[in-house]
């Protein structure tokens, strides 16, 4: 048993969480690269006491980086490197079906990831590891958050498949209708490979996905515009806040241990004769707890 310390990583038009208290910027090194930006840390009020939060926009101050230019190792990594237990994610999406209408707030339980040139992973050439990724979504996480959302003004809805393209361009009117063949409820840039990281950090992880249009899939409508999205958005911006208060408020005093919190056990296929040291040392904060705790292979 031990205590909560929320990651969260606001998208497009979540710049400032606006609801800590204490809060305290603080400049992370990663590893991996530069992050999007500061980590801002302070606290929310919970049932059982302040719950540590710890906040990183994912595109940067004035939002500068667009999806594929995010450093999503880098992100995940400061946040495991700041004690995060677990990960939300807020992101803005546009709806592939008629019943998500914008302004509502759907927390997906499946993704379909269309993104090319980024990397998906922590491990590589000297270390490799194969992590499970079936059900990407924490359950209770997705739970409680879907829950929050709901007490913060409804409509919210729980479960749903999130498919990720790489853009900046928003999707062509075939490929929207191809995408709601697939089953795909929600499209958007950032969720991949950002949930498969979260993974690899061992960091239980939900996504709270903000509708902001229909992107271009109905006939005889007008395409998706940034101006529209953004009109959107700064409605969903408050709504989020209000989400993230009640989900501190929801969590238990005590955060029982999670099955992702081990998700790398059994994972790493390399044996340790053959690791790479300096990838081991990038991976001190990811994979620590198993690096340092696996016996030498036997001769």
């Amino acid at each position: 048993m031990a205590g909560w310390h929320l990651g969260v990583i606001g998208g497009s038009g979540l710049y400032q969480p606006g609801v800590l208290e204490d809060a305290q910027e603080i400049a992370v090194r990663s590893a991996f690269g530069e992050p999007s930006g500061p980590v801002l840390t302070g606290t929310l009020p919970g049932t059982g006491g302040a719950v540590r939060c710890s906040f990183i926009a994912r595109h940067g101050a004035g939002h500068r980086l667009p999806p594929s230019a995010v450093n999503y190792r880098a992100n995940i990594d400061v946040l495991k490197r700041c004690g995060v237990t677990d990960v939300v994610a807020i992101s803005a999406v546009g709806s592939l079906r008629e019943e998500l209408a914008p302004g509502d707030f759907v927390v997906p339980d499946q993704f379909i990831d269309r993104t090319v040139g980024r990397e998906r992973s922590f491990f590589g050439a000297g270390v490799v590891a194969h992590v499970a990724f079936a059900d990407p979504v924490c359950p209770r996480l997705a739970g409680m958050l879907a829950e929050a959302s709901a007490a913060s003004g409804p409509p919210a809805h729980r479960g749903g498949c999130y498919v990720a393209i790489e853009g900046p361009q928003f999707s062509t009117r075939a490929e929207s209708q191809l995408f709601r063949r697939w089953g795909a409820d929600v499209i958007g840039m950032t969720a991949m490979p950002e949930a498969r990281l979260a993974r690899e950090a061992e960091l239980p992880y939900a996504l709270l996905a903000m509708v902001t249009d229909y992107d271009c899939w109905r006939e005889g409508e007008a395409p998706v515009d940034v101006e529209s999205v953004l009109r959107v958005m700064r409605g969903n911006a408050d709504r989020a806040r209000e989400t993230l208060r009640r989900l501190a408020a929801l969590l238990p005093a005590e955060r029982a241990a999670s099955p992702i919190d081990r998700a790398l056990d059994g994972a790493i296929i390399t044996p340790r004769k053959h690791w790479d040291g300096q990838l081991v040392a990038r991976l001190d904060a990811i994979a620590g707890r198993l690096l340092r705790s696996t016996p030498a292979d036997p001769a």
